[in-house]
């Protein structure tokens, strides 16, 4: 089901009020982006981790990733649908009881929609974070034509958890946490895999630790291995991490390249942390609330849309340019 088009857009990308009945029946809310012309376009589903909503927000933490990568792909021909997960934004449910195949279904039916529109030729998915775990998915068992995974992981979240809780230096955890971890004599991998195990034993649904609710979807998605994903995928697929990523190995881009089957290319982004912005600086949280003022770093965008709008060619391992 479509709106109305926004009226203030001008130039290149028109964006479209576009609704998605999932398999359940609950109503999906996204903006579908069109470039100019009359089609029919290649087009993107756009991923992000299930907390955040089309644009890539939740609260403080304001990634604004939905619309500049829009409209990146319009420039190149390319339309695009964004959308609320499940109980995020304007899409109802209950998102601390969700299960996570649940989300990868909704993915799909989303995928289902947008290549059923006669303005669309083929179908892919861009992902970032976790949500580049369901875009890799989507290109393995739901018939994404290409996948671009940005900040991709190729560990368990717990493994991913664990590799970021060695790289927090003492300016990276508030100071009530410091105190707390030197009282108890731990580290913060020790602190990690304590509350992890306690999530990991809960029953139910839902389940607390430290008095905060933490879903359904995450306890699962700490166990999730997306390596049989890679496996099964045989299009092709664009993966980028930055250089400067304290929340993703760099080295799970040759995991990732050794493991899909279709065409890979991958890039190490100078500079690059996981935010998609560019840090000129010692790589550090301590940068973030800094970053999060600025735009996604337009390079990176620029390279992702190229690889889209040229169909996937082939390719191997590489490195980017450098930040914009």
């Amino acid at each position: 089901m479509e709106g109305q088009v926004n009226a203030a857009q001008e130039g290149r990308l028109r964006e479209i009020g576009m609704t998605v009945a999932a398999d359940d029946g609950l109503v999906i809310a996204g903006t579908l982006a069109l470039p100019e012309g009359e089609g029919p376009y290649p087009a993107m589903v756009l991923s992000w981790p299930i907390q955040l909503d089309r644009e890539a927000n939740r609260g403080g933490a304001r990634l604004n990733l939905g619309r500049p990568t829009a409209e990146a792909l319009a420039a190149k021909g390319v339309a695009s649908y964004r959308f609320d997960p499940r109980g995020v934004g304007e899409t109802p449910g209950a998102a601390r009881t969700t299960p996570l195949a649940r989300y990868r279904q909704d993915a799909a039916a989303v995928l289902r929609a947008v290549a059923a529109r006669p303005d669309v030729s083929t179908v892919g998915a861009i992902g970032y974070s976790e949500g580049a775990e369901q875009a890799a998915w989507l290109a393995a068992h739901a018939g994404a034509a290409s996948a671009v995974l940005l900040g991709c992981a190729a560990q368990t979240g717990e493994e991913v958890y664990l590799w970021g809780a060695a790289r927090w230096g003492k300016d990276d955890l508030p100071s009530p946490v410091r105190m707390a971890l030197r009282l108890l004599g731990r580290t913060p991998q020790e602190q990690v895999r304590r509350m992890f195990a306690k999530l990991k034993a809960a029953k139910g649904d839902t389940a607390r630790i430290y008095g905060f609710p933490v879903s359904r979807a995450f306890r699962e998605w700490l166990t999730y291995d997306p390596k049989r994903d890679f496996e099964a995928i045989r299009v092709p697929v664009l993966a980028i991490t930055g250089e400067k990523d304290l929340n993703v190995d760099l080295d799970d881009l040759d995991v990732i390249d050794d493991l899909v089957h279709g065409p890979v290319e991958t890039r190490r982004f100078p500079d690059l942390t996981h935010l998609l912005r560019c840090d000129p600086g010692p790589a550090s949280r301590r940068t973030y609330r800094e970053q999060y003022a600025r735009p996604v770093d337009p390079g990176l965008l620029e390279e992702v849309a190229t690889f889209v709008s040229s169909a996937g060619r082939a390719g191997g391992p590489g490195d980017a340019s450098p930040c914009s």
